[in-house]
């Protein structure tokens, strides 16, 4: 059970796995026998997810689906859709034909989830960032054009952002030669998000806290695989630095739902009234924050 003295919000990448309500579970003579595989040809169909650690494979409608397989201390079988795709867990004593039962009774959100994960992977590569002078990336929603130049040090922080001319985009100028390596450009370019991220965070921070009523102690910058922020019953908030990449609407939605888990730690609707009081729109915004790619580094 999540700790009270801590909530998250989630990042959705989906990253980040999702768990289908848990399936009842059979009650069967746990000595029933195994089903027989699939050939595979009878498996092959225009759609296809496949597990890297597959160990079980079933025809769900028209799609192959190869699933992820493992028994464990539980009492009921889960299913999870990740990045990799579909993993089910399920008690030592279940039979697999009792598990397969289950997977095709759940077929819909199953193959739903899939095809949401696999779009959003096909979203996150062709958002993939090739670092090289003239590439680009959003930042506070804004696209931002890098620029190598070895001539300037840029009051020794390394990169100085110009603003663009007209509806042209902005340039991010970093001290580097012409012939630096991706790694370089990658690493100048994330210490300026990184700086701006702690600048822009800290200024939201102080806008909200005083019209919630709270007061934060402490704000350190995360890089979690799962989690956009978090926030502490101490006052700490972590925020993910990349939220950068997002418009300052967007921003103050993930500012406003930590902070205002210092007043409400938990996901009750008097929660989500708290942010509503400060952002109004935070539903179209939350689904923003879902639905909008990050750049893949």
């Amino acid at each position: 059970m999540r700790s009270l003295l801590q909530f998250t919000l989630d990042l959705f990448d989906e990253p980040q796995a999702a768990p289908a309500p848990a399936a009842p579970v059979p009650e069967e003579n746990p000595g029933a026998g195994f089903p027989p595989a699939i050939p595979l040809a009878d498996a092959m169909s225009p759609a296809s997810f496949v597990h890297p650690r597959a160990t079980r494979e079933l025809l769900l409608g028209d799609a192959r689906v190869a699933y992820e397989f493992t028994r464990g201390k539980r009492r009921t079988i889960g299913f999870v859709v990740g990045a990799e795709g579909l993993s089910v867990r399920a008690p030592r004593w279940v039979a697999l034909r009792d598990v397969d039962a289950a997977v095709k009774e759940k077929s819909d959100w199953i193959l739903r989830k899939l095809a949401e994960t696999q779009q959003r992977h096909a979203s996150l590569e062709a958002a993939r960032i090739e670092w090289k002078d003239g590439v680009s990336f959003h930042f506070l929603g804004e696209p931002v054009v890098v620029r190598l130049d070895p001539r300037h040090a840029f009051d020794g922080v390394g990169a100085m952002l110009d603003a663009g001319a007209g509806e042209g985009p902005h340039t991010l100028r970093l001290a580097l030669a012409n012939n630096a390596d991706p790694t370089q450009i990658r690493d100048a370019a994330q210490a300026w998000l990184m700086r701006q991220a702690r600048r822009v965070f800290t200024e939201r921070l102080d806008h909200f806290a005083p019209r919630l009523g709270v007061a934060w102690r402490k704000l350190a910058l995360s890089n979690a695989s799962t989690r956009w922020g978090s926030a502490s019953a101490d006052g700490a908030i972590r925020l993910h630095w990349r939220l950068v990449h997002f418009k300052m609407s967007v921003i103050d939605y993930v500012v406003a739902h930590e902070l205002s888990h210092l007043r409400v730690m938990d996901h009750s609707p008097r929660f989500w009234e708290t942010v509503e009081s400060v952002v109004p729109d935070y539903g179209a915004l939350r689904q923003q924050l879902k639905e909008q790619p990050v750049p893949k580094w």
